[in-house]
């Protein structure tokens, strides 16, 4: 192979402390939280996909059509689901990178070496989804103008928090 060829992954070598019993066994626990938690991803995959089916459903198919606006927030709580899979998914992946192997071949996007990328990674797609929440919110608000802007500064409150939370964990 030339010297700018990559090998083939191979499982992460475990060094320092990992190589314990007790290091053997933290790494092991971790298991049931990656599968967990892919299985969660993939659940809300699926539920995404059965929700689609019946807004296709609603919007072609069936006697009774949803308004726009009704139209609009099924989209939005679609999308929403999906991007919590993503969420989830990134955490299942960014555990097992974490764990065990930190060679996968995946986009820079989703390259995890410590647990600050992993934590920078939740908490950006969380603003993402807070953002997609409160836009389907105000979609369908019937409310007063005032409780919106409330909902509004509540979300860019916590947005405005988790930004600085990364700004102070970005390498």
């Amino acid at each position: 192979m030339s010297a700018g060829s990559k090998q083939p992954s191979q499982p992460a070598k475990v060094e320092g402390p990992m190589q314990s019993a007790g290091g053997i066994a933290v790494r092991w626990v971790m298991v049931v939280p990656v599968i967990a938690t892919f299985l969660t991803a993939l659940a809300l995959i699926v539920y995404g996909a059965i929700e689609t089916w019946h807004f296709i459903d609603a919007l072609f198919i069936s006697d009774h059509h949803p308004s726009r606006d009704e139209a609009l927030l099924l989209a939005i709580e679609i999308v929403d689901l999906f991007l919590l899979a993503t969420v989830v998914q990134v955490v299942a992946l960014g555990l097992y990178q974490l764990y065990f192997n930190q060679d996968l071949h995946l986009p820079a996007w989703l390259k995890i070496d410590d647990l600050d990328d992993l934590k920078s990674k939740l908490v950006g797609v969380t603003i993402t989804v807070l953002a997609v929440y409160f836009l389907g919110q105000a979609i369908i608000w019937t409310g007063g103008s005032p409780d919106i802007l409330y909902l509004g500064a509540a979300a860019a409150l916590v947005i405005a928090a988790l930004t600085y939370f990364l700004s102070k964990i970005d390498h």
